[in-house]
């Protein structure tokens, strides 16, 4: 666990990553804060992302577009569009 929460620091890195002591389940609550200690998102991980490097590759994927998505960096319209393969011309005026 200890290199897992080392690649999750350095992946998300400049946020603080934090996680909480394991569920029942395997689960660990995951926190990200800001610079200044402010809770930015708060994720449930769930024991086999935690362990499959490919989903906890995922997990770190969602958390960069949530952070995005926060800081206004990213429109959440442009990926609904995306994922319904909607999005053409009228993606660039997001």
């Amino acid at each position: 666990m200890d290199s897992t929460s080392e690649l999750l620091i350095e992946a998300l890195a400049p946020y603080k990553v934090s996680m909480g002591t394991a569920r029942p389940d395997g689960s660990r609550l995951l926190t990200l804060c800001d610079a200044k200690g402010d809770v930015m998102l708060e994720r449930l991980v769930y024991r086999a992302e935690l362990v499959d490097r490919r989903l906890l590759i995922d997990v770190v994927d969602g958390l960069h577009r949530d952070v995005r998505i926060l800081e206004g960096r990213l429109d959440p319209r442009v990926i609904a569009a995306l994922e319904h393969g909607q999005c053409t011309k009228q993606c660039a005026s997001f």
